[in-house]
């Protein structure tokens, strides 16, 4: 029998009906049966939240520093503990997954720092004898709906500000990957949070999702999926005039121009689109690369990905794991069709695997003689596929790098300041990356995109403060 993990709500453990939790590597492995909370238990959790809020909210910062310090301590002492539990639910390689989880302790420890550091301003009024407050106080119950690619990442840097700012949360994370979720809620839980402060609601977006949307008692909510999935967010939100932060797609461009340095283009890219499987907003999916240099980028690239071992995530010397689940295995193989049916050639790979155990093993997938106009080119596949464009020169690289409705992360790499400057200001998207992969953010700094890529403030760093707090005016006479 598999453990059953149960839901969070109001600080205690609720059953229910239950599912398996299954390993992309290896498909007869269940991690454990994790709870689906119902309509009810969502709204039990959220009429929690708003009665722990008064006096969370106006906790002592030392109490909310040692929990969120005890969680970071207890996440960096079992990184490779987590990391592993990422790895076999999510598929990214254990390297990646422990990486994960050092990042995600590094963000409760960095929370825990800026719970000491909140602060205002006291200035001089116009008026002789007044004296002005501007002062940030938390916005409520935050809703949080969160995705399978940073099981452990995404949820740390959303429920972390959070708590810092003195919001009670309603944690719901993606069906795919409730492990993780839980041992997060799970350490959080024992640091010592009162109870009603977080609660976790595993289960389906189209039941518990919608509950968080339809709520009137949810006051805030942070969103990190489809693009789809978030315009239904932003129309809950406005017609409950409540805070909404968006984080969707992205279709990024990284470009490679004649003087570039070869094997830091190469490395640079392939990092970039294919590790962790490709599943990641941040991700290079178009290379858009100057003629001088394309045949030599294009038999680079090739050779690399030929050396690269698809195999189980837990292996040592797997360098990519399973694409997560069967339905995303079918859209990366349906793009993969599409690509070819608009006339981009598949230089490499795109091929299903078969591996000792059975999963969602797919070949990395590499286009050439794509253009900017293809849907492949347009779309956010989200799995280990990339095209090659190929442009006249720097001035047409950037144009193409901008067509695009996203607008996340953008790359280049040159040896030229001139074109590295001019890039850096003309890119349209919210994080720019010279001579490195379009993925891979620190923690301490704003994450977020713009167009299509991201709606609201930034997320990660004392940017958080934006989203979690409301900022207040008081005058003294």
């Amino acid at each position: 029998m598999s453990k059953l993990h149960r839901n969070l709500i109001d600080g205690e453990w609720v059953s229910g009906e239950a599912a398996p939790n299954i390993n992309p590597s290896n498909l007869n492995d269940v991690i454990g049966d994790y709870a689906r909370a119902t309509k009810a238990d969502t709204e039990a959790a959220i009429s929690a939240a708003k009665a722990a809020f008064p006096a969370w909210s106006r906790s002592g910062l030392l109490q909310r520093h040692a929990i969120l310090r005890k969680a970071a301590d207890e996440i960096l002492a079992r990184k490779d503990e987590l990391g592993r539990l990422l790895s076999r639910e999510e598929g990214k390689t254990l390297a990646e997954g422990i990486g994960e989880a050092t990042r995600a302790g590094q963000v409760f420890e960095f929370f825990a720092g800026e719970a000491l550091r909140l602060a205002g301003e006291i200035l001089p009024s116009v008026r002789p004898g007044v004296t002005v407050e501007v002062t940030r106080e938390a916005v409520g119950v935050v809703g949080m709906i969160t995705p399978w690619n940073f099981p452990l990442a995404i949820p740390s840097w959303k429920i972390a500000p959070a708590l810092c700012h003195g919001n009670t949360v309603v944690f719901k994370p993606a069906d795919l990957v409730p492990g993780s979720a839980w041992a997060i809620v799970d350490i959080l839980h024992r640091a010592g949070l009162p109870k009603g402060v977080l609660n976790l609601v595993m289960g389906r977006g189209s039941v518990v999702g919608q509950t968080i949307l339809d709520s009137p008692k949810v006051d805030a909510i942070t969103f990190t999926g489809s693009v789809g999935t978030g315009k239904r967010v932003a129309e809950a939100s406005v017609a409950h005039m409540r805070k909404f932060q968006l984080e969707m797609g992205g279709k990024n461009p990284f470009i490679v121009l004649d003087d570039a340095d070869l094997g830091v283009a190469v490395d640079s890219a392939v990092n970039g689109a294919f590790f962790s499987t490709g599943q990641r907003c941040t991700a290079s999916s178009r290379f858009i690369v100057t003629q001088g240099i394309h045949d030599r980028f294009v038999s680079a690239v090739t050779d690399k990905l030929k050396s690269l071992v698809v195999d189980d995530a837990l292996k040592d010397g797997t360098h990519i794991g399973p694409v997560v689940d069967e339905n995303q295995l079918a859209q990366d193989q349906k793009y993969i069709a599409i690509g070819r049916d608009e006339g981009a050639t598949l230089a490499f790979g795109g091929e299903r695997l078969n591996r000792q155990t059975p999963g969602f093993y797919l070949q990395p997938a590499l286009f050439v003689d794509a253009t900017n106009d293809m849907r492949i080119s347009r779309e956010e596949i989200f799995g280990p596929v990339a095209s090659v464009i190929r442009v006249k020169d720097y001035d047409e690289a950037l144009a193409v790098a901008n067509d695009t409705p996203f607008g996340l992360s953008a790359g280049i790499c040159t040896t030229s300041l001139k074109h590295a400057t001019h890039f850096k200001r003309n890119a349209e998207a919210g994080m720019v990356m010279v001579n490195l992969p379009t993925a891979g953010v620190d923690f301490h700094v704003p994450f977020g995109g713009r167009k299509g890529s991201s709606y609201g403030s930034r997320e990660q760093g004392k940017y958080a403060a934006e989203f979690y707090t409301t900022v207040k005016t008081a005058y003294t006479g």
